[in-house]
């Protein structure tokens, strides 16, 4: 697997995924551990800390995007989120643990990439969400 950073143009600290796993035209699986020293631990919910909802969507999408890049199927291709179509989330993110991000596509064209995907921690779904992203 390459580098996250070859494979997506986010940098710290809107960079959300540590590393692609594995990665073929139908699944791709990624890991992300939230650091605790991260601000927004400190501000976003006062009294517990847990990762933004927000940010675990970035980061299931994020790992769909440096999945197809990582597959080759599109040279260095630039996408671009453009709809959420469904997200359910069942539980809440501490920091320092893994997620395990697992992701499929639906639909790939040279325009549009349609993927459907959830994320887990400690073997509990905390995520499942569908999606379309753009080339841009």
């Amino acid at each position: 697997m390459k580098a996250i950073e070859t494979l997506l143009p986010q940098r710290y600290p809107f960079l959300f995924v540590d590393e692609i796993i594995s990665a073929n035209r139908d699944e791709i699986i990624g890991r992300k551990t939230y650091d605790a020293a991260f601000l927004y631990f400190q501000e976003y919910f006062p009294g517990k800390k847990i990762v933004p909802q927000s940010i675990l969507i970035e980061s299931i999408v994020q790992c769909g995007g440096a999945g197809v890049n990582d597959t080759g199927l599109f040279s260095k291709a630039l996408w671009g989120l453009a709809s959420i179509e469904t997200v359910h989330f069942f539980d809440f993110v501490a920091p320092d643990v893994p997620v395990t991000l697992i992701v499929k596509n639906l639909k790939i064209t040279d325009k549009i990439l349609k993927q459907t995907g959830f994320a887990s921690c400690e073997g509990k779904k905390i995520l499942e969400a569908t999606w379309m992203c753009l080339k841009l």
